[in-house]
This record gives structure tokens, C-alpha cells and sequence, in this order.
């Protein structure tokens, strides 16, 4: 029996169940008409900022698709082609609904949580987590439900009954995995620095130079920073994690591929000829058990009488990992005739995902030695605040880097570099739980500002600063379980890579010149990446800290509550900015890989990608970790420490966290994306460039 059917209709099932959670969070209490009214703002900002990024993008994807024709006839094999164009469009549109699906129920579900929160934690707590869980499902149905189909059209049009899979067979399904990772760059760039340069000015000039609260409604960067929440985490990481589920199901079909037709004896691992005529599918089933793991982990996400939020959600975690490993089993006994060694990697995924979520969580939140380091050091100036946290970060790529190495040589061990790509597809399998954890941040953010801005009573506020706080350290949970995923999927992608080089004799090796000028150059890109992300951010946050400037001086009675501030001025500026800014990084990612194959060929473009692949997972943790204890470092100062709020330590805390906001959501989180960028178009042209390398 071919069970591969079973992963569209999990897609579906997926979807099924982000419908009924959207409808359940819909049915919930709006407030009062002042709230609406600026949840409306938040929203129109979101959606118009969304539908001019898509705008500018589609320009980039019709250039990228004529580049794909034209290699068609280039190479007298045009249909292969289109069909990896076809793909590489499939993929863009499915990523780009899966960031629209996920802020669209966002900007809702913030509403909603600060009216529930009138009534109590529990209550706020579940519109929030509901919220998020919207996106995570609509992220993971998406996503299977577009591979799986992709998988079973073009299979039925490239492969003879009775003939093997092969690599050839599954290009259309490398052009999908592009088409989102493109999507998820440009997401991850724009709205990245959309919502730090907005947070940036409201905080330089708000808290700082006025000593206003966060998200008080005469900063007129307040509008801009709820919508920049929405457009960066919410549109940008669900674009980001479904190209991340994608690309690696995608890694571990194509390395599948390459043992397809080979006996048992020429494979090894104990692999039946059973387990080996389903090596290419069995990625998609893992992901359909998951997501009924996940939806059953849903039901046990609920707030305690002990108020524990962080708890509840791990809660959710916990179910869907336990459940997902019993699944496993079960998939991997009638796929796989019981073959332990592959149980075995996918049981590695889901332990270094959950390495990942501990580790990350040990240096990002407020409980944890990291973080009030980081706090303690803002009492002597915002010096000493960025260096510790600078050090914080550097630290925090130790332990990441030995749980992925343990995990990869385990898995390796067991069932070799198929094993590694099946630990990544086990580690993402439960991007359901996690992405609705993650989405559970920005919701509860913007919860907070409503709030504020509708001066809504103390206590509401109260919960809702309680949701918040937990809410920081999920969005950095999630960042390190992406990068680690990644950091898996682009190794299976690599493999995938130098098997697909068809120039025989080729030295690959280190000692070879021409692969250490490629790792070198490989190596320096994530660092020039980061560095235009960086200085985006600060262009447009100069524009935002001097709009601000000039409104608080222009508009006399803003500060008395007498004089509205424009709000729109300040989300145009940011909003142009981002459109502006995200071009250059994102064409970066595509044309680097295709400067250096064809200049230098495939050996370098292979060195190029291991250092890619080496500096980018550190550079991200470090950005990511880093940026997140910055920032809960300020929370923790104004929950009373060191003086709490307005004091000198919350100044220089104030400054550091705005110097960790493009490191953590900017340029951090989109290194992720540029990972699987040049890796998935170094997969898609390397035939090209190695027919190019052997006329030279």
C-alpha cells in the first residue's frame, strides 16, 4: 500500500484545525470601540506595509523565473525546467500565505487578549495561545500539503511505473523549497527591519529623552511598532518556518533518492528492500504523524492555578514531543519494517529540539544567570550593559554548536547522512506547537499596547505584562529551534549538493585553493549580510528618532494628551525604509552562489557553502541569544530591579535592548533564510554551472 496519500490529507487536517482555532479566537469580545479603533490602525498599517513587500518582491521572483527559461534553453531542456519554475512559484505563493494566514489572525487575536484580560490571566492566555496557534498549523498544513502534492504530480509525470526515484525526478521540488526561502528572506529582511527601526526610535526618544512608558499613545512610533510586531514576527517567522519544514522534508527526499535502486547490501543500516523503496516518502509521513501529535498537544495548553505561563506552554511542547516519538514508531514499523536505526535519528531531532528550547531558554530568560548579568551590568552605564551582553551572546553559541554536533554524529552513526537529514525533518515535525508558542509573543505584545493606549485599568495591564515577559523569551525559543533545524537541513542540502556535481574527479577536499577561497568568501558573507541588515535598521531609525523629535517640539499639547500625534507619518517613513533597505541583502543571497560557480566552479561554489553554512549558524545564535537577553534584561529592570523604571540602570538597559533589536529580529533570524537561499539555488543551477565549468 502507498501511504504517501496520507500527508495531503494531514495538510488538509492541518488547515481543518487552524479554521476551527481562527473561528474560536473571532467568537471572542473586540472591547470597547477605542480599542478596535487601534487595533484597526495596526491593521491596515500591517496589511498595506504586506501587500508593498509582496509588491516588490514579485518584481525580484518574475526576474528569477526568466533566469530559470533562460537556463531552459541554455541547456535544450526547457520542460525540466519550467517545472522547477512551476515549483519555484508554488513555493513563493504558499510562503507568502503563510505569512499573510498568520498576521492576519495576529492583528486580531491582540484585541481580543487585552478585552480577555479584563476577566483574568487564564482567559487572555488562551485567546493568545489560540491566536498563535493559528499560525503554526496554517505554517505546517501549508507546507506538507505543498510538497506532498508537488511530490505525487510531478513523480506521476517524471517517473515510469515500475521505475525508481531518482534526484532528476524531484528538481521541481528544489524550485519549491527556493521559491520559499526566497520569500522567507525578504520577509525576514523587510519586515525585520520595519519592526526594529519603529521600536528603535519609540524607544530612543520615548523612554529615554521623554521618559514615557512603552507603548504610550502620545510616542507617535507607538502605531509603527505594533504593526512592525505583526509584519516581522508574525508574516516574517511564518514565512521563515515554512521554508524552513519545507527545505528540510525537501533534504531528506533528495538524499532518499540517491539510495533509491540500490540493494540493501550496497546501503547498509539494516534497511529492508521494503524500507528502501519508501526512503523518499517516509520524511512526509513523519510530518503528517506530527501534526496530529500537535493537535493533540493543543488540547493541554492551559494556564494553572498556579499562574505558571511559561510552564503551561512548555506543557504543549512536552505532549507533542511524547506523542510524536510514539507516532514515529508506528510510521517507522510499516514503512520501514521496524528498522531501529532510523527510530533512532528521528528520536535525535526531537531531543535536540528539545536541547535547543532549554538551552535558549537558560540564556534569555529573566530567571537565568545570562540575563541578570546582563541587567546588573546597566547599573555602571550602557557600556557596560552592551559589552556583558555582547559576551552573552558569544557565550550562548557553545553549547548549540555540541548539542547539533552530538546529535549529527548519533545520527550519522545510525543511518549516516540520511540519518542527519531524518533528525532536521523529526526536529521541524513539530513546527505546529512551536510556531504557536512563538506567535503567542507578538500577539501578547501588542495585547500590552492596546492596553496602554486605550488606558485601559492597572490590572489588565498587569496580565497582559505578564504575558509579554514570557512572551520575549518564546520569540527567542523559537529563533534557536529554526537555526538549529537549519543548521541540520543545510548539511543533508550539502550532501545533497556535491552528489548532484556530475564532474567526476572533482577535489573537493580543504587543501584544494580553489574550495578555501570559496569557504573564505562563504565564511564572510553571513558577516556582510548582517552588516547591511545592521545598518538598514539605523538609517531608518534615524529618520524614525528625528520624526519624533520634531512632533513632540511641532505639535504643542501632545504631551499633555491634548494634541494627537501623526501616527501615519511615522509607519510611511519605516514602511519606505524596509521596502528600500531589504532589496540589496536579499539579492545578495541569490547571486553569490551564481558569482562564484560560474567565475570560479563548482569546487568553489562548494566551499563557499560549508562556510556559509559554519558562519551563519554561529553568527545567529550569538545575534539571536544575544539580542533577546539585551532585551530581557529590560524587562527585568523595570519589574523593580536596580531601580526599575526611569532609573539609570533602565536607561542604559533601554540602550543596549536597542542595540539587540536588529540583532535579534533582523539580522539574526534572517541569516536562517540566506542559509537555505544559497543553498537551494546552488542545488537548482549546479548542472548549468558545472556544463559551464567543463566548455571553459
Amino acid at each position: 500500500m502507498d501511504y504517501t496519500i496520507l500527508a495531503p490529507i494531514a495538510g488538509v487536517l492541518a488547515l481543518v484545525f487552524a479554521g476551527y482555532l481562527a473561528y474560536s479566537v473571532m467568537r471572542e469580545n473586540a472591547g470597547t470601540e477605542r480599542m478596535r479603533n487601534i487595533s484597526s490602525a495596526v491593521q491596515e498599517g500591517a496589511m498595506a506595509y504586506l501587500n508593498r513587500q509582496y509588491k516588490t518582491i514579485f518584481i525580484i521572483a518574475i526576474i528569477i523565473a526568466l533566469a530559470m527559461i533562460a537556463a531552459g534553453f541554455l541547456t535544450n531542456d526547457l520542460t525540466a525546467w519550467l517545472w522547477v519554475m512551476g515549483g519555484f512559484i508554488v513555493g513563493a505563493v504558499l510562503s507568502a500565505a503563510a505569512g499573510y494566514i498568520g498576521m492576519n489572525i495576529s492583528v486580531r487575536s491582540n484585541v481580543r487578549t487585552a478585552e480577555a484580560a479584563r476577566t483574568g490571566l487564564a482567559k487572555a492566555f488562551s485567546v493568545a495561545f489560540k491566536g498563535g496557534a493559528v499560525t503554526g498549523f496554517a505554517v505546517v498544513g501549508l507546507g506538507l500539503l505543498g510538497i506532498s502534492l508537488m511530490y505525487l504530480v510531478t513523480v506521476n509525470v517524471y517517473v515510469s511505473p515500475g521505475q525508481p526515484i531518482d534526484m532528476a525526478a524531484l528538481r521541481p521540488l528544489i524550485g519549491l523549497g527556493f521559491g520559499a526561502s526566497l520569500i522567507s528572506l525578504f520577509a525576514r529582511v523587510g519586515g525585520g527591519i520595519f519592526t526594529k527601526a519603529a521600536d528603535v526610535g519609540a524607544d530612543l526618544v520615548g523612554k529615554v529623552e521623554a521618559g514615557i512608558p512603552e507603548d504610550d499613545p502620545r510616542n507617535p512610533a507607538v502605531i509603527a511598532d505594533n504593526v512592525g510586531d505583526n509584519v516581522g514576527d508574525c508574516a516574517g517567522m511564518g514565512a521563515d518556518l515554512f521554508e524552513t519544514y519545507i527545505v528540510t522534508a525537501l533534504a531528506a527526499m533528495l538524499l532518499g533518492a540517491l539510495w533509491v535502486g540500490k540493494s540493501a547490501a550496497e546501503v547498509g543500516y539494516g534497511l529492508t528492500a521494503n524500507a528502501l523503496s519508501n526512503v523518499v516518502t517516509y520524511p512526509l509521513l513523519l510530518g503528517a504523524a506530527a501534526i496530529v501529535a500537535c493537535i493533540v498537544a493543543v488540547f493541554f495548553v492551559r494556564l494553572g492555578k498556579d499562574n505558571k505561563i511559561m510552564k503551561a506552554l512548555y506543557i504543549g511542547v512536552i505532549v507533542s514531543t511524547v506523542v510524536s516519538a510514539i507516532l514515529f514508531y508506528i510510521v517507522n514499523y510499516v514503512m520501514m519494517d521496524g528498522n531501529l536505526n532510523l527510530y533512532i535519528s528521528s528520536l535525535v531531532g526531537l531531543g535536540v529540539m528539545a536541547s535547543m528550547v532549554i538551552i535558549t531558554e537558560y540564556y534569555t530568560a529573566t530567571t537565568y544567570r545570562p540575563v541578570k548579568e546582563v541587567a546588573k551590568s546597566s547599573q555602571t552605564g550602557a557600556g557596560t550593559n552592551i559589552i556583558t551582553g555582547i559576551a552573552m551572546g558569544l557565550e550562548a553559541t557553545a553549547l548549540p554548536v555540541l548539542v547539533i554536533v552530538v546529535g549529527i554524529f548519533i545520527a550519522y552513526y545510525f543511518a549516516g547522512v540520511y540519518g542527519i537529514a531524518i533528525a532536521a525533518v523529526a526536529m521541524l515535525s513539530v513546527t505546529g506547537i512551536i510556531v504557536a508558542v512563538d506567535s503567542f509573543g507578538p500577539i501578547t505584545d501588542n495585547a500590552g499596547g492596546i492596553a496602554e493606549m486605550a488606558e485601559l485599568p492597572a490590572e489588565v495591564r498587569k496580565s497582559t505584562d505578564a504575558l509579554d515577559a514570557v512572551g520575549n523569551t518564546t520569540k527567542a525559543v523559537t529563533k534557536g529551534y529554526a537555526i538549529g533545524s537549519a543548521a541540520l537541513a543545510a548539511l543533508a542540502l550539502f550532501a545533497a549538493f556535491k552528489a548532484d556535481i556530475t564532474i567526476a574527479d572533482l577535489n573537493l577536499s580543504i587543501d584544494s585553493p580553489v574550495v578555501l577561497i570559496g569557504l573564505f568568501i562563504g565564511g564572510a558573507l553571513p558577516f556582510l549580510f548582517s552588516s547591511m541588515c545592521m545598518r538598514a535598521v539605523g538609517k531608518a531609525a534615524f529618520s524614525i528618532v528625528n520624526e519624533v523629535r520634531r512632533q513632540f517640539k511641532e505639535i504643542p499639547g501632545i504631551m499633555e494628551h491634548k494634541a494627537k500625534p501623526d501616527y501615519g507619518k511615522c509607519v510611511d517613513i519605516v514602511t519606505q525604509a524596509a521596502l528600500k533597505e531589504m532589496a540589496i541583502p536579499a539579492v545578495l543571497a541569490v547571486i553569490a552562489p551564481l558569482i562564484v560557480g560560474f567565475l570560479l566552479g563548482p569546487a568553489a561554489l562548494s566551499g563557499l557553502l560549508m562556510g556559509v553554512i559554519v558562519t551563519g549558524l554561529l553568527l545567529a545564535i550569538h545575534m539571536t541569544s544575544g539580542g533577546a537577553a539585551w532585551d530581557n534584561a529590560k524587562k527585568f529592570i523595570e519589574s523593580g530591579n536596580y531601580g526599575g523604571k526611569k532609573s539609570d540602570a533602565h536607561k542604559a538597559a533601554v540602550v543596549g535592548d536597542t542595540v539587540g533589536d536588529p540583532y535579534k529580529d533582523t539580522a539574526g533570524p534572517a541569516l536562517n533564510a540566506l542559509i537555505k537561499v544559497m543553498n537551494t539555488i546552488s542545488l537548482i543551477f549546479i548542472g548549468l554551472i558545472c556544463s559551464y565549468y567543463l566548455l571553459k
